[in-house]
This record gives C-alpha cells, sequence and structure tokens, in this order.
C-alpha cells in the first residue's frame, strides 16, 4: 500500500518543487507563509524535511559556507522522482473524494 502524504507534507513538497534548486528553510518558510497563508516555525519544516528525505520523497546537500552566514553552510534541498510520485498520489486521491461533491453555499446550494 502507497505511503500517503499528509496535508504539511504536500505544501512542503509542492514549497521545495516550485523553488526548484533554491531550496532551502528561509525561502521554502516564505513560499508555504505567502502561498498558504499559514504560519509556520522552523524546527516544524525541518522536522517534515528530515521525514519527508527518510521516506525518500526529497534529497539535500549543504552549500559552501557563505561569509555573510558566518562561515555557515545553507541546506538545500530537492525533490526526488519518489516524492513526485507522492504528490502525484495524493492529488490524485483528492480530486477523486471532491468529485462531485458540493459544499452548501456553494453555487445556490
Amino acid at each position: 500500500m502507497p505511503d500517503y502524504l499528509g496535508e504539511f507534507e504536500q505544501i512542503v513538497l509542492l514549497a521545495v518543487l516550485r523553488l526548484d534548486g533554491s531550496a532551502y528553510g528561509v525561502p521554502i518558510r516564505q513560499e508555504i507563509e505567502q502561498r498558504a497563508g499559514r504560519a509556520v516555525t522552523i524546527g516544524a519544516l525541518y522536522a517534515t524535511l528530515d521525514r519527508l528525505e527518510a521516506k525518500g520523497y526529497v534529497t539535500s546537500w549543504f552549500s559552501e559556507p557563505t561569509p555573510e552566514r558566518g562561515g555557515r553552510s545553507k541546506r538545500y534541498f530537492r525533490l526526488l522522482p519518489a516524492g513526485a510520485e507522492a504528490l502525484a498520489r495524493s492529488k490524485d486521491m483528492l480530486d477523486s473524494m471532491w468529485k462531485g461533491v458540493r459544499l452548501k453555499g456553494e453555487h445556490g446550494a
């Protein structure tokens, strides 16, 4: 049985995908806060990224240390094919669940 993604895992994977090559903590957090309107702690973000990496959905690497970061490296993330497949499965499942559903108050209902 395939592993389904939780809502926050989907949001994090989509942010990593959108940032394509420049995905590290701060921009990922900003992408989520701007697009999803959700406040995100850096601890919750990294816990989720670590879990997604353990599942084989993202990979990470460290940049060279930079002077503007006091000699610290940035940890970048990239979506792996298994992560893209997990996102597609989650989207298909949600699309299937929503098909034919109308909420009260929607379109005169």
